[in-house]
């Protein structure tokens, strides 16, 4: 899931719909304009616009409970 423009992160624990809602819930408690793209097969997140701080958003996703790291 790379997209231009937009950041991407490695999720883990990620398996069901209530995953992706409230891993989307904690990105856009941070950036509540973003629209945010689950893969469950993947476990990739993409976040558009891209972030200017991943790190921040990347601990917000794990703080919710699914571990999370910028992908390449």
């Amino acid at each position: 899931m790379t997209t231009s423009g937009a950041t991407n992160f490695l999720v883990e624990g990620m398996n069901c719909g209530k995953c992706a809602a409230r891993v989307t819930k904690a990105i856009q408690a941070q950036a509540p304009h973003a629209q945010v793209e689950v893969d469950l097969a993947s476990k990739r997140v993409s976040v558009t616009p891209a972030s200017p701080d991943p790190e921040a958003l990347a601990q917000a996703i794990t703080e919710a409970g699914y571990p999370a790291r910028p992908a390449a």
